[in-house]
């Protein structure tokens, strides 16, 4: 059966999240768990990969009282024991749910470790109560459930997200050419269409709050009222992403709609797009189009970069990916000026690290937005980095498996010693 490759892309990267997804992700496994034992979880166990594991370690859970990371997540999760709302669940965490989670914590009912060899997105959560022993893997996707057993026995075939094989449709998307992504991207429906422009009103609207929360977006704001910075395009879109990005970093308990499983790349992915749309008086249909073009591509290289990637996957991925929109809301499928848009992004972004999710996370986003713009219109006006220059190829694609070699290769070391660094100064669980 031929695959719909963007209704794929959407149905597993492209959902509506609340907080940082790995946290979360560790809160829906959790519940996953826990709502297949005959009572309350007495113990839990939660192993994740290294990049869960940093992306954890600093960031605010929503509804946690302005706790950080995996373990408060988890323990919420393990006391909601509901999974059908995924990536929402903590929608329903109320003062007794989250005394209860904190003592499961205190009384040290939570085991916590990173499991350092593994180089994939993996969550691993074992659950015990009621004489029964729960285990629930996470692997290849927020939400894709690909291990499910009670007592031994398996029963992810009884969960609605139970997949057997969650990688099929990226092993077909990493064999197609960027132009044939970009053709397949723009075969909107009525029904896709729409969920994009939910993701439009989610995601500007969680940056609505992000000033309040007085950080990146608010000093940017500061730098403007100074005459420090210029209020153009470059400024509105960079404060509309920061803002979005503080707001999600500091635990506000607003869904945004990710892209590649990312929040914060849903934010980069949508929102340049769809401000510079607008800025450039795009017809709103269009910018739909280029709003799926940054969708897919994002998740096209994550193909390669890997889902948590050594590289900031805001900056990289996403920065690529909107900056391949934004020509195309000018230029269409112009394969000379998209390919320019990707090695501009590449050659000015390549090595920027990812150090787990934080509220220096914004700061990095603006940096992408920053870059992002700026390559597609050099783009449009005829300038690209050529294949001359360090690890850009002789097409896009070459490109980025140019820089899928530096990540998975050149810098495999990186993760482990960001781990290490991580663990020597933090805190199991604690509040921001």
């Amino acid at each position: 059966m031929e695959i719909n490759i963007l209704k794929e892309i959407f149905a597993h990267e492209v959902f509506p999240a609340l907080g940082c997804t790995e946290p979360i992700s560790c809160a829906y496994a959790a519940a996953a768990a826990a709502e297949q034992l005959p009572g309350p979880v007495e113990q839990l166990e939660l192993t994740v990969d290294p990049g869960t594991f940093k992306n954890g370690a600093a960031v605010t859970v929503p509804r946690s009282d302005n706790y950080k990371g995996n373990m408060i997540a988890a323990a919420l999760g393990a006391v909601i024991a509901e999974s059908a709302p995924r990536l929402e669940l903590l929608e329903s965490v109320t003062p007794s749910i989250l005394k209860t989670a904190r003592r499961m914590l205190d009384e040290g009912n939570l085991k916590y470790r990173c499991k350092e060899n593994n180089h994939g997105f993996r969550i691993e959560v074992r659950a015990e109560g009621g004489g029964s022993s729960i285990h629930c893997i996470i692997s290849e996707g927020h939400t894709n459930i690909t291990h499910l057993t009670r007592d031994g026995r398996s029963i992810i075939d009884s969960h609605p997200h139970g997949v057997s094989d969650p990688g099929a449709y990226r092993r077909v998307l990493k064999e197609m050419g960027l132009e044939d992504i970009l053709r397949e991207a723009i075969r909107l429906d009525d029904e896709t269409r729409d969920y994009i422009r939910r993701g439009i009103e989610m995601n500007m609207a969680i940056s609505d709050r992000g000033i309040g929360v007085k950080r990146t977006a608010f000093q940017m704001q500061k730098m403007k009222e100074e005459g420090i910075v210029a209020e153009d395009l470059f400024y509105n879109v960079k404060l509309r992403v920061a803002a979005a990005v503080d707001a999600r970093m500091a635990g506000l308990p607003y869904p945004v709609m990710t892209s590649g499983g990312s929040g914060n790349q849903g934010v980069v992915a949508i929102l340049v797009p769809y401000l510079v749309g607008l800025d450039r008086g795009i017809d709103p249909a269009r910018v739909e189009e280029s709003i799926a073009i940054s969708h897919a591509i994002n998740s096209y290289i994550k193909c390669y970069i890997g889902e948590l990637s050594v590289l900031c996957g805001c900056a990289i991925a996403a920065g690529i990916a909107s900056s391949a929109a934004l020509v195309y809301q000018q230029a269409g499928i112009d394969m000379g000026k998209i390919g320019f848009a990707v090695n501009n992004v590449i050659g000015d972004l390549s090595g920027l690290i990812c150090d787990g999710a934080k509220p220096g996370c914004s700061m990095k986003t603006v940096t992408a937005t920053e870059t992002t713009i700026r390559s597609a219109f050099m783009a449009l006006h005829g300038y690209g980095l050529s294949e001359d220059d360090g690890v850009l190829g002789l097409s896009p694609e070459e490109s980025i498996r140019n820089l899928s070699r530096i990540s998975l290769e050149g810098m495999f070391r990186v993760d482990p010693t960001l781990v290490q660094i991580l663990q020597d100064k933090a805190i199991p669980w604690g509040r921001a």
